[in-house]
């Protein structure tokens, strides 16, 4: 029997003392372009936040079934505050959109989806400086270690700018900044002056705010006048191993194989290309996926994120909920149990990714095979039913 080993996560542990990693960090940011004196006097008696350690572990996107994540934020208030929100701001959308080209109702579900359409800026449990939050990242080593210094460098880059300062400089507690929430690296690189004022402020300027997130879109690769996707029916017997976002195929490969949009509509170019992407099975709603997509998760790598910002687009034109319903009665492992089943794969020579308890596509596509091996519908979506199987494995 294969053994599957029920470890718990390992967070990563801090290697010295606060005050020591803020000594040695310094050459660090230094080499980063921060001056010397800029980093004495921000970072200097500087104290670790004591809520970001456990805020780290319990991020419900990853946590989540896809359908309680995005039933708990594209609600009817959100919607209709969406909707109100941008039809008080509709110059200033019409504008960004006209001059990015991104979709402005796009801009506006990622507004709702990350601060309530800028309600929550003010909320000072949840909105601090960010440069104590993002040092204490470091400083505690998590997974996204190299992501978390560079933006704890490009923190301290604004700062040395001139327009902001220490206590003023505030976002997440994962450092993100101002109504759409951008990471300080990416303000650096695509930070905008949306508003004219010769500053780029995104916590006091939903105009500088909109044009940095449509900036920062557009270099993630976003195609103008493409949507995200659109719900579709898979018929029976289809294969899934065909489910696959590394390959985006054109729309009719998918319609020669029997794929149709719900609801009877028509597919309006049989050249997009697509991926077919199955988030809860074959018995949930199943997507055709663009490229636009998969520029949703470059602004968050969360599945459960992305999937919430293209639905809450939808919303806010108009649009109603997918028709297909969501299999609610799943069972799912808990995280030791999901780690060892990553481990099983591994063992399995189908899956070498990290042993994290992250179900995202890679783990998800390694469990297709080997659903496919044991002669299952390879949907890729793990359940508690999947750790069972691959205990059972011989």
């Amino acid at each position: 029997m294969l053994a599957l080993s029920l470890t718990t996560a390992t967070f990563g542990q801090p290697v010295e003392s606060f005050d020591s990693f803020v000594a040695n960090f310094r050459s660090k940011a230094v080499a980063g372009g921060v001056d010397r004196q800029v980093y004495d006097a921000v970072m200097g008696g500087l104290t670790p936040d004591p809520r970001v350690p456990k805020l780290v572990t319990a991020q419900p996107e990853f946590t989540t079934p896809i359908w309680d994540y995005i039933d708990g934020r594209v609600t009817a208030g959100r919607i209709e505050r969406g909707k109100a929100a941008i039809a008080r701001n509709q110059a200033l959308f019409a504008a960004v959109g006209e001059a990015s080209g991104v979709d402005p109702y796009l801009l506006g579900a990622i507004w709702g989806m990350e601060t309530d359409y800028g309600a929550v800026l003010g909320n000072a449990g949840l909105i601090r400086p960010i440069v104590r939050s993002l040092a204490t990242l470091v400083h505690q080593r998590r997974s996204r270690l190299v992501e978390d210094e560079a933006d704890l460098i490009a923190a301290l880059v604004l700062l040395q700018r001139g327009q902001t300062s220490a206590d003023a400089l505030v976002g997440s507690w994962a450092g993100a900044i101002g109504h759409l929430q951008v990471n300080p690296s990416n303000v650096v690189a695509h930070g905008t002056d949306g508003d004219g004022d010769g500053r780029v402020d995104l916590h006091n300027s939903l105009a500088d705010a909109l044009a940095t997130s449509a900036r920062f879109i557009r270099g993630l690769g976003y195609q103008p006048g493409v949507d995200w996707g659109m719900e579709v029916v898979v018929p029976s017997g289809f294969d899934y191993l065909l489910a696959s976002r590394t390959q985006l195929r054109p729309v009719s490969f998918f319609a020669e194989r029997g794929i149709a949009r719900v609801a009877g509509r028509q597919f309006s170019d049989p050249n997009l290309p697509v991926f077919l992407y199955v988030p809860a099975g074959k018995d949930g709603p199943k997507f055709l996926m663009t490229q636009n997509y998969l520029v949703l998760k470059g602004y968050n790598f969360s599945d459960s994120y992305a999937m919430s910002v293209a639905h809450m687009t939808d919303r806010l034109k108009g649009g109603g909920p997918f028709v297909d319903d969501w299999p609610r009665g799943t069972v799912f492992p808990n995280l030791a149990e999901r780690e060892a089943i990553q481990r099983a794969l591994g063992a399995l020579g189908l899956y070498n990714g990290s042993v994290d308890g992250r179900l995202g596509p890679i783990t998800q596509e390694a469990y297709a095979r080997f659903q496919a091996s044991q002669g299952a519908v390879a949907d890729g979506f793990i359940t508690k039913a999947a750790y069972n199987a691959l205990a059972a494995v011989r």
